[in-house]
Parts: C-alpha cells; sequence; structure tokens
C-alpha cells in the first residue's frame, strides 16, 4: 500500500494532496471534498473502505481549505475550481497508469465534479455525487445574496460566515462534534467561491440532458444544507444517472447512520463499471 502526501502549485497557489494504492488496485478516485472541510476527514471511514475493495484514492484540499494555501474559503474564480481537478486527474493517471478513473464529489465537490464532467472531460469512466450542492436547501437571506453579488465585484475575496447549520450534518452525535472540534474546519465563505457555485448548480439542472457519462447520484431526503429535489430534478432529465435516495437520511451520509449501506452501494456501483 503506498501513501504519499504532497504539495502541488496552481499559478502560485501551493495546495496539498495525497493517495493511496493498493498493490492489487482495479481502480482510481478523485474524491473532492466539500465546503469549509477538508481531504482527511475522509481518512476515516470512506478511503479505508474503497482501499479494502482495491479502490485507490487520491484528493486534495481545496483553495483556502484544510492544509492548502490561501485565505479561509476564498478562491481566485470558478474556472480555477475546475481546472485544479484537471490538474489532480492528470496526477491520478500518472499513478495509476491505465486504471479506470472515478470522479467523487460531496456537496460543493459535486458541483465541481458534475460541471467538470460535463464541460470539459471525456476520459473518465463515471462520477459519484453525494448530497451535491447543486442548489441549497434553504433560502439564504437576501441581504446576503445581494451583499455576496456586490462583493464579487468590487472585494470578491471578503469573507462572510456561511451560515452552515452543523447540526445538520449527520444524526450521529459524535460526527458533529467531530466536525465542531477539526481545527481545519472552517464556516468561511467569499463571494467567488459561493456565487458562481451556486450559478453553477443551476447550469448544470439546465443542461443535464447534455450529460455523456455514468453518474450515480446519492442524497439524503432529509438533507437541510443541499436541497434534494434539486437533485432528483437533474437525475429525471437523463438517463446517465442512477439516482439513489436515503430516507430520512442527513447531508453527510458518509457520516449518518446508514453510512455501511452507502458505502456498499457506492462500491458496488463502482464494480459494475470497472
Amino acid at each position: 500500500m503506498q501513501h504519499q502526501e504532497y504539495f502541488f502549485e496552481y499559478k502560485k497557489h501551493k495546495l496539498f494532496g495525497q493517495y493511496w494504492l493498493p498493490e492489487d488496485s482495479k481502480a482510481m478516485v478523485v474524491l473532492v471534498h466539500g465546503m469549509g472541510e477538508h481531504s482527511s476527514r475522509y481518512a476515516d471511514y470512506v478511503i479505508p473502505q474503497l482501499l479494502e475493495k482495491n479502490i485507490g484514492v487520491i484528493t486534495y484540499d481545496n483553495f483556502g481549505h484544510g492544509k492548502s494555501g490561501g485565505k479561509r474559503g476564498h478562491c481566485p474564480s470558478y474556472e480555477a475550481l475546475i481546472e485544479v481537478i484537471d490538474v489532480v486527474y492528470r496526477k491520478s493517471k500518472e499513478i495509476a497508469g491505465d486504471l479506470p478513473v472515478f470522479l467523487y464529489g460531496h456537496s460543493m465537490g459535486g458541483n465541481l465534479v458534475i460541471n467538470y464532467v460535463m464541460r470539459n472531460n471525456g476520459e473518465i469512466a463515471g462520477a459519484i455525487l453525494t448530497s451535491p450542492f447543486l442548489r441549497l436547501a434553504f433560502q439564504p437571506p437576501a441581504w446576503k445574496l445581494t451583499m455576496g453579488k456586490l462583493f464579487q465585484k468590487i472585494a470578491p475575496s471578503i469573507t462572510l460566515p456561511s451560515g452552515l447549520d452543523v447540526q445538520a450534518i449527520s444524526r450521529v452525535t459524535e460526527e458533529v462534534e467531530k466536525y465542531k472540534n477539526d481545527p481545519l474546519v472552517h464556516d468561511k465563505v467569499s463571494s467567488n467561491f459561493s456565487i458562481p457555485v451556486i450559478d453553477a448548480g443551476e447550469w448544470a439542472i439546465a443542461h443535464a440532458s447534455q450529460l455523456e457519462k455514468p453518474i450515480l447520484l446519492v442524497h439524503g431526503t432529509a438533507d437541510q444544507i443541499t436541497d434534494y429535489n434539486a437533485s432528483l430534478e437533474f437525475a429525471k432529465k437523463t438517463d446517465h444517472v442512477e439516482f439513489v435516495s436515503f430516507d430520512d437520511g442527513y447531508h453527510e451520509l458518509h457520516n449518518d447512520i446508514e453510512k455501511e449501506k452507502f458505502i456498499k452501494k457506492i462500491i458496488s456501483w463502482i464494480n459494475t463499471k470497472v
């Protein structure tokens, strides 16, 4: 088993990456985390489960997140977010050679992954979206949206609290406490991060019929952070999506009550595509 941590540069931005590669790997997953969190949060459960089934994983901390550089919660542009996925995808091909590569995006990462798939990459084997941020499950205050759009024009690096209800990530109390006590987790977001992601979610829904790659889309019906119905709307517009709902599931299904069922579904879906 190889496990390597490394740093890489994207246009003078220093970003943290890491990968795991079992000796008999049959596939590789590029994992893209959500807003305010970081890649190592997946090393507790999701990544070990994938590795146990001989599926390698490469992941990274996005701009202003985790161990990567930059102002917390800020990024250069939405285009930069998409381009970094491609940088890490190319790295996965260097590591894994001819193995099939799948993208896996959670929440904001799901937004980035589906937009990357639909706009850029024809080589991937497929993608997994968990609780993707296509729309928010709540309506942000009008003043915050107005201020965000103004800041994006005049001061795009100013950050505001994200407004995330931490209790809504999981029904497991221990997972909520781990999130709250994680020093690498933050609740900051700039307009350069939030506004383009919101717009890109709507774009993906509107253009879902253009999807050409197989997608597994998993969402909990009780998600109070990202909109379950937006995922359902997206899935209904294309024949390339397998939609799986988790009754009463919260936002982080990989840290929720039915996480074993959740990860088994992801692994079995990958196995059918390999």
